[in-house]
């Protein structure tokens, strides 16, 4: 997964649910704890991304993850420059599908051009034999070698 898609995917869950912990936010990532908070940090330091603390909270180190007018900006910029990488990802991937099933087919032609050529009758063979070589007779049959 690229920087870029990754970056992407946490300001959608971030905006989606802004109370996510990080461990949270690495699991639905797919990532480790430590990229997650090393993106969480970047995002933040370029102003994409601000820190909210819970003020009332009993849980003092509950935090909310707010994307900054800045990083909705951004999040669509990226939304697009995403979408047209995946469309171009798709049509390729398709072009791929279809050269595969032509060859598939050229196989299967192949195949069976070659179960024609199977059915007829076996006129020659060569059959390749293998025993044991000369190095393990003695010089003469009469001296049995030791070994």
């Amino acid at each position: 997964m690229s920087s870029e898609e990754i970056e992407f995917k946490t300001l959608k869950l971030l905006e989606a649910n802004p109370e996510l912990s990080q461990r949270q936010l690495s699991s639905d990532l797919g990532v480790s704890l430590g990229k997650a908070h090393y993106v969480l940090k970047s995002l933040i330091d370029v102003g994409w991304v601000k820190l909210d603390n819970f003020g009332r909270s009993n849980n003092k180190l509950g935090y909310a993850y707010v994307l900054t007018p800045a990083g909705i900006a951004e999040k669509a910029k990226i939304t697009v420059r995403f979408l047209g990488r995946k469309q171009r990802e798709y049509l390729e991937l398709q072009a791929e599908i279809k050269d595969l099933q032509v060859e598939v087919e050229k196989i299967e032609r192949g195949h069976s051009s070659l179960e024609k050529a199977m059915k007829k009758p076996i006129r020659k063979a060569v059959i390749p034999v293998a025993g044991p070589g000369t190095r393990m007779l003695p010089a003469t049959k009469a001296i049995l070698k030791n070994f």
